[in-house]
């Protein structure tokens, strides 16, 4: 079925393109997206004032969706505070830095670890969990943050999710629109998304070794936001001083083992409830809450009650200031699907699936089919339909046109998964700046810095992955 295009399209288009070339060069893109509201809102409604308004109602649909997110590392980093400041983090950390005594041990180990426990729960638990834990070891042994975040996301947001041979989740969604066993589009992914993890994450590495090599991170201490939102470097001593916070070495080493031994019952309780996605980092969140409070109370005595309010007022004030810059730009994005049609009164027609699934659509039916074609244009479609951030929205739709394929070209499984593969690595938590957003706060490196240095790597391997699947059709 061929989706009529209205000027809304051409419209969101052409704001997509801009937004990614500032992107590329670095430029803020806040100011350029609230103009791309406005735009569409007038498209949408032939009303001044509705598309004066829709920028209001955006923010509050892109905070919504984000909430969550928000609220989970703003408890993180309030619990973090509170562990630095009494020295319980250096303890907690310290057999782990027997294991990771080099950036490249810390940024694979990082890496596995992350493909591990998201392949099981998710990523979005796993970075509030292993970024917590892990990061300061990181930095310690020379790592960057950045080339920690790129190893949380390509690993978990990227392998883990992309192939998600667990849960799957993402394969049952792709198969059923295509009407393909579950089993066939997993056994045709594997290929490709070994591909497509190796090619992306050793590509990452390179790079992140030849800017290393070339002084471009200079870290003393760890990392802080800096007024422009990327990072800048901050010394020990911008702690307050662990004096004030002095607690006896015994309580601290007991402190030190309970704290993973509660995230390790954690994991063991999403294993044995199947906790996913939002239970599973609800469960984080409520842990982190807890060991907030008994550490502060520990360290604080008396004053534990309004000093654990001051911990959680730092970790949200964190939590919005990251999250700020990013709330128009995912705010313009929500509007290619779902948000449209809740603040404009579905100004698309009744065939429409959202402004980002129809282009995908009139891509797919733009050009001749052969294997060569029909590998590109998945790959592509994949990745258009992650440009809203949520690298599910879209996946189903690529099923539906693997399938329409399906009658030119005998390779339904690995077209499906192909696409379904594009999809989840671009919209999933590795380009869009609001999607990566989870690794890049708890790292504390600014979240578009992070999609720019994940951009050579990922489309790399969506280059390189597509090649792989049409010699394999």
């Amino acid at each position: 079925m061929v989706i009529q295009l209205l000027p809304l399209h051409y419209v969101y288009l052409a704001f997509i393109v801009f937004i990614m070339v500032l992107l590329i060069r670095r430029r803020d893109t806040s100011v350029v997206c609230v103009i791309g509201i406005i735009a569409l809102g007038f498209l949408a409604s032939d009303s001044i004032s509705a598309s004066i308004s829709g920028i209001f109602g955006s923010f509050i649909y892109a905070a919504k969706e984000l909430i969550s997110t928000i609220f989970i590392i703003s408890i993180v980093v309030a619990m973090s505070r509170v562990l630095v400041r009494t020295g319980i983090n250096e303890i907690m950390v310290a057999p782990l830095t027997k294991l990771m005594r080099t950036p490249a041990m810390a940024f694979w180990g990082i890496g596995f670890i992350m493909l591990f426990v998201s392949l099981f729960f998710w990523p979005s638990p796993g970075v509030a969990l292993i970024g917590a834990v892990m990061l300061p070891v990181a930095i310690r042994v020379g790592l960057p943050a950045i080339g920690a975040a790129m190893a949380m996301n390509l690993f978990g947001h990227g392998i883990a999710l992309s192939g998600d041979y667990v849960i799957q989740g993402a394969p049952k969604l792709t198969a059923d629109a295509a009407g393909l066993p579950v089993a066939s589009v997993l056994e045709a992914s594997i290929p490709l998304v070994i591909t497509m993890g190796l090619v992306s994450t050793i590509t990452a590495y390179i790079l992140l070794r030849r800017d290393m090599k070339r002084g471009t991170f200079q870290q003393i201490g760890s990392p802080s936001p800096s007024k422009n939102g990327l990072t800048e470097n901050t010394s020990s001593t911008d702690q307050p001083p662990l004096a004030d916070l002095a607690i006896p070495l015994r309580t601290k080493k007991i402190v030190a083992a309970l704290i993973p031994l509660l995230f390790a019952l954690d994991v063991a309780a999403m294993y044995v409830l199947k906790l996913q996605g939002g239970d599973a980092t609800a469960l984080i969140g409520g842990t982190a809450v807890i060991i907030l409070i008994a550490v502060t109370m520990i360290a604080h005595r008396n004053k534990g009650l309004e000093e654990t309010t001051e911990y959680l007022i730092e970790g949200f004030q964190f939590g919005f200031r990251v999250f700020g810059p990013v709330i128009p730009i995912a705010a313009f994005f929500y509007l290619g699907d779902a948000a449209l049609s809740e603040l404009f009164q579905n100004p698309l027609p009744e065939s429409s699936h959202g402004i980002v699934n129809d282009l995908g659509v009139a891509l797919a039916h733009l050009v001749p089919l052969n294997e060569t074609i029909g590998a590109i244009i998945m790959t592509l479609v994949g990745a258009i339909t992650g440009m809203d951030g949520s690298g599910f929205s879209g996946i189903s739709l690529v099923g539906s046109i693997a399938q329409m394929f399906s009658a030119s070209i005998d390779s339904a499984p690995l077209l499906t998964a192909l696409g379904q593969i594009a999809a989840i690595w671009v919209g999933g938590g590795t380009l869009i700046p609001w999607a990566l957003i989870p690794a890049a706060a708890i790292c504390n490196v600014s979240p578009f810095e992070l999609a720019r240095r994940n951009l050579i790597p990922v489309l790399t391997g969506l280059t390189i992955t597509t090649i792989v699947a049409i010699f394999l059709m």
